[in-house]
């Protein structure tokens, strides 16, 4: 069998643009260049596709005609445009295998709001959260029945302060590497944190904050799933921002958590479930809470496209239970043909 003619897919138009960038080089460089034909494919922040030529970008002027030509895509793109379903869904058209989650779980997994609907049908314990959305110059409140109220922005947050206690993060629902994510400890930060989160996505999730370490756990595969090890992120910030995570070097990760081997096996299992609760396919990397006083597991969040950049968790897990970044890749090209 001849080599697979494989095209890595990067950039974006999304604020993780430059994420994106690192972690295809990372995946670039670990592909095993006997089994592929790799063909580097960069999308610039305006959305104008090329394909990059030793070092250069050349205009690609037929991006269906070009797509259509490869035995199979990986699009290592994060957050919007990437991440969220849109660039499946041309695939799926274009009937081009793809690494990774299909068209439903990618926007579920995007949408930080949606995923925790869908964690609450499947009875995974998280943090207590409203969103609102952003209406003109006023804000429209959802409440549990999915009932609204358009309210001013004082108004919706006195409906938060009655429902929710501070510490309390605010979030984009369309954002990733904590874009636009603030923890607010009064209603004055609140507003302005509301204010600055809507700047990302008209939908907004406020959540109340949990005291506890902060433990991520990446799994692998379409009907039969496997787990990674769990890790710890140790954030230098107050949270695990997007500075916390890619400028500021006290923040550590340590592989393997060192937690008890239950909560491990508990947080294995969870990962695996909130998998298959979004329909996942391929990969994520599902994040969790562990509370201090309770010792109690919360999901946090998935994420169906994590970094691959050579400090990324994903690769970082899987590679601490002897799967090689390489080995990994070839998985998950496996998976997606």
């Amino acid at each position: 069998m001849g080599k697979l003619k494989l095209g890595i897919i990067f950039g974006g138009m999304s604020t993780e643009h430059e994420v994106s960038c690192v972690s295809a080089e990372s995946v670039i460089k670990n592909l095993d260049k006997e089994k592929y034909d790799i063909y580097p494919i960069y999308i610039d922040k305006l959305g104008n596709w090329f394909e990059s030529i030793k070092n250069e970008n050349v205009p690609i002027n037929n991006v269906i005609q070009f797509l259509k030509g490869f035995d199979v895509i990986f699009p290592v793109l994060h957050g919007l445009y990437g991440e969220d379903g849109t660039i499946q869904g041309l695939l799926e058209i274009l009937r081009v295998p793809y690494v990774g989650c299909k068209v439903l779980a990618s926007s579920v997994g995007m949408d930080k709001v949606y995923s925790k609907i869908i964690f609450d049908k499947a009875k995974l314990e998280q943090a207590k959260y409203i969103y609102i959305k952003k209406y003109e110059k006023n804000y429209i409140y959802i409440d549990n029945n999915f009932d609204e109220k358009i309210l001013t922005i004082e108004q919706a947050c006195d409906e938060i302060v009655n429902k929710i206690k501070f510490p309390m993060f605010v979030k984009p629902s369309n954002s990733g590497s904590s874009v636009g994510i603030s923890k607010v400890d009064n209603k004055e930060e609140l507003e302005k944190a509301i204010v600055e989160a809507s700047e990302f996505d008209k939908k907004i999730l406020i959540e109340e904050g949990i005291v506890g370490r902060e433990v991520e756990c990446a799994v692998l595969g379409n009907e039969d799933v496997i787990s990674s090890c769990v890790g710890e992120v140790k954030s230098a910030d107050e949270f695990y921002s997007y500075d916390a995570k890619y400028n500021n070097k006290e923040s550590k990760t340590i592989i393997p958590a060192e937690i008890s081997t239950e909560k491990s096996l508990e947080i294995q299992e969870l990962a695996i479930k909130a998998f298959k609760a979004i329909d996942g396919k391929g990969l994520s990397r599902v994040d969790f809470f562990i509370e201090n006083d309770t010792n109690k597991i919360y999901i946090n969040e998935i994420n169906t496209l994590p970094g691959f950049t050579n400090i990324s968790m994903y690769p970082k897990l899987f590679e601490q239970v002897g799967l090689n970044y390489s080995e990994l890749l070839d998985r998950l090209i496996n998976l997606a043909v």
